[in-house]
């Protein structure tokens, strides 16, 4: 089922209902009295928001009805969560939320199918990064590696991430005095969540941020670089980017 198609899991989307934000708090006031009514109103109501986020996991080979099935609950999660006395649109909270339990889905369900083409290129890049270690005595960042392949760097970012655990990408690979880096840390986030998430989560959040919290941020989520590109266009250690972008984050998920 491909998502331009106007049926999703039954669904004609084209028909579904869009609310207004006053709309939306009016549900969610009668939800917290009990209303059964307004709930599923406002389950209906939001099914778009589910179809939106399901559409950037396209090009992942999942079945998007199963997808769009667990977005459904995370939206429920967030209505049953959402305090509507809260100054925040709803759509702000529910976005990460239904995210989030599409990504848990796909790492607990993770059926992992690579091609050979893209495995090939996993281990090329691979043998570049041993190869610029041995050369430079330092860690290659992504576009180093890339370039030393003559590959895409996305290409590469994809490649290495296919033939990994999800879960891998948050083991430590390096810490200092208390600072860890991850695997996660080491990629560039330009081609991921940033475009949506930037309009629907982080621009509003990162107002109050800090200066050098906010550029970390632009850095790693909207410039798609490394943490440590960050480090270096900043005149910081990898380490101090980790800590404060980390702290950062936090803030952020504190006040959507």
């Amino acid at each position: 089922m491909y998502y331009n198609k106007v049926e999703i899991c039954g669904i004609n989307t084209s028909k579904l209902t869009v609310l207004k934000e006053k709309e939306k708090i009016e549900l969610l006031k009668r939800i917290r009295q009990g209303d059964q009514k307004a709930r599923q109103e406002m389950i209906n109501g939001n099914l778009r928001l589910v179809l939106s986020v399901v559409q950037k996991f396209t090009n992942r080979g999942e079945n998007l009805d199963d997808l769009f099935q667990v977005g459904c609950i995370g939206l429920i999660k967030a209505i049953d969560n959402f305090d509507p006395n809260q100054n925040v649109r709803f759509s702000t909270y529910g976005v990460p939320m239904i995210i989030g339990e599409i990504r848990r889905h796909l790492r607990d369900n993770n059926s992992v199918r690579v091609s050979r083409s893209l495995r090939d290129l996993a281990y090329k890049a691979m043998q570049a990064k041993e190869a610029l270690i041995n050369r430079n005595s330092k860690e290659p960042t992504v576009e180093e590696i890339a370039k030393e392949m003559g590959a895409k760097k996305e290409d590469v970012v994809l490649a290495l991430e296919a033939i990994v655990e999800p879960m891998s990408l948050y083991d430590p690979v390096y810490s200092d005095g208390g600072d860890t880096i991850y695997v996660m840390d080491q990629i560039g986030d330009k081609n991921s969540e940033s475009d949506w998430m930037d309009e629907i989560v982080f621009r509003e959040a990162m107002k109050n941020l800090g200066d050098r919290e906010k550029q970390i941020l632009s850095l790693r989520f909207f410039g798609g670089k490394t943490q440590m590109e960050v480090a270096k266009e900043i005149g910081i250690s990898q380490a101090q980017v980790s800590r404060l972008e980390k702290g950062a984050l936090d803030w952020v998920k504190k006040h959507i």
